[in-house]
């Protein structure tokens, strides 16, 4: 094998490879005559095929196999001789004329081909030690405490009988069965279902009719599906309901007594109390684990300045942009409406993916030279915590991810990226600084902004939102007419 440097600017190389016929013919050979014990001919007992027959039958077959394999092996080796490091897999072309390959082909050649690429850049890593950080932290707020207390009772709100007339805030439990044109419609009945009068979660003017019904009435209740109902057959068609009110219940609040916090497992409410600010504690924490992250790429980002593969800042913008403009035609929005132009658009955000692609060159460079490792078990527990997001299909999931190596390289990215992040934050000097829970979270929103619009907006892709009761053909008057609005973050 010869291998010559014919380009080398910058980052950019590309290389000439050439591996001798006579290497190849050699190749073609063995495999032939490999070929001629195990094929079955007629006219011809096992194993006693003619060499010469084998390779006419199969020569140009074997030929092209053996440059495929000599193309990948001389290829790697080629890398591995010169200690290169591409940054993405190299660009490979034979030559262009068909004679030539031909005449590879026929083994009357050398192999000859071209090998393009860029090399990642060398990086002089600043010493983390003479990095300063503020490690803010925050301690939940009193009235932060309360509120979640209160958004917990009103979420666990029981109900009584009552007497007398539904009104709203009330639970009833019905029986109903709905008609349009007087013929009923699949879907359209329900027996000991609950309906709190107020809450919305039924087509519109169905909450409303029951309001004043008293247990034991029977109710017509008269309703027009939304134009966009999802259930095209019932789209803006009038149907009525006949409506057998069973019991009219009034709400009766939790109290913040121990019986409460009993009723969710607690042992008093002052556990119970605890327990909340523990939790909103730890979300405060790691929202301040966060902000030092970024704090900390900042400074990285700062005090590193190298050449940067052209071919990885390209794939970095273009999948920032394709979720830029979907979100935009999902939103049917354009630059204008957002205060700028497509123009200076793509030049911020240019200017981010090159941000990204030299904090992950930097991090890449600090754990390979600090060695920094990812086991299998950690891989293993972050495959597991994924299936888990996906109840009844986990063994799927797990599937999908061990037969896709690029899936899987989804699994281990952010776990190389904390533990690098993790070392890093260990040798930086960190002060640490009292700010209001406000403060970050505010950062957090800022946060999250960021992540819907790197995202595409609401575009959660692999994320399965079960609501069976939205299926079309199943739908009576507790389906909720408007999907677009829920909150699935």
């Amino acid at each position: 094998m010869q291998v010559t440097e014919t380009v080398s600017e910058g980052l950019k190389r590309q290389l000439k490879v050439i591996v001798p016929a006579a290497d190849l013919k050699a190749r073609v050979e063995t495999k032939l005559e490999d070929l001629k014990t195990k094929i079955r001919l007629n006219g011809f007992r096992p194993g006693k095929v003619p060499l010469s027959h084998v390779r006419q039958l199969y020569g140009r077959s074997v030929m092209a196999e053996v440059l495929e394999e000599a193309v990948g092996e001389t290829s790697s080796k080629a890398l591995q001789e010169r200690q290169e490091r591409p940054a993405f897999q190299p660009d490979i072309k034979l030559p262009e004329d068909k004679e030539s390959v031909e005449r590879m082909i026929e083994g009357a050649s050398d192999l000859e081909y071209t090998m393009s690429f860029e090399i990642l850049p060398k990086i002089e890593l600043a010493d983390l030690k003479t990095i300063s950080l503020d490690k803010e932290v925050a301690e939940p707020d009193p009235d932060d405490v309360k509120s979640a207390l209160d958004r917990l009772m009103k979420a666990n709100v029981s109900y009584e009988p009552k007497d007398g007339a539904a009104e709203k805030g009330d639970r009833l439990t019905i029986d109903y069965k709905g008609s349009v044109d007087d013929e009923p419609f699949e879907g359209g009945a329900g027996e000991d279902a609950y309906i709190v009068l107020g809450s919305g979660r039924f087509i519109p003017g169905f909450e409303d009719g029951l309001e004043g019904a008293k247990a034991g009435e029977r109710v017509g209740v008269r309703v027009t599906f939304p134009e966009d109902y999802q259930a095209k057959h019932l789209a803006g068609k009038d149907a009525i309901f006949d409506v057998t009110v069973k019991e009219v219940a009034k709400p009766v609040e939790a109290k913040a007594d121990d019986e409460f916090a009993q009723t969710l497992g607690m042992e008093s409410f002052a556990k119970l109390e605890e327990a909340i600010r523990g939790q909103l504690q730890k979300e405060l924490d790691g929202i301040a684990r966060e902000k030092l992250k970024r704090a900390l790429l900042d400074a990285l980002d700062e005090r590193h300045s190298f050449e940067m593969p052209p071919s990885l800042i390209d794939a970095e913008f273009d999948g920032i942009w394709r979720n830029i403009t979907r979100q935009l035609e999902q939103n049917k929005s354009t630059f204008e409406d957002k205060g700028t132009t497509e123009e200076k658009a793509r030049a911020e955000y240019r200017q981010i993916a090159e941000r990204r692609v030299r904090l992950g060159l930097l991090l890449s460079e600090i754990g390979n030279v600090n060695q920094i490792r990812i086991s299998d078990e950690e891989v293993r527990r972050a495959l597991m915590d994924r299936a888990r997001q996906f109840p009844g299909r986990e063994k799927q999931v797990i599937e999908f991810y061990r037969k896709n190596p690029n899936a899987m390289s989804e699994i281990r990215a952010p776990l190389y990226e904390e533990k690098v992040i993790n070392f890093a934050l260990e040798l930086v000097k960190t002060a640490e600084k009292k700010i209001t829970p406000a403060e970050l979270m505010k950062f957090a929103a800022e946060q999250q902004r960021e992540q819907a619009l790197f995202e595409g907006g609401g575009d959660h892709e692999g994320h399965d939102h079960d609501h069976d009761h939205h299926h079309e053909g199943e739908c009576g008057p507790e389906c909720d007419h408007d999907h677009g609005d829920h909150d699935h973050g």
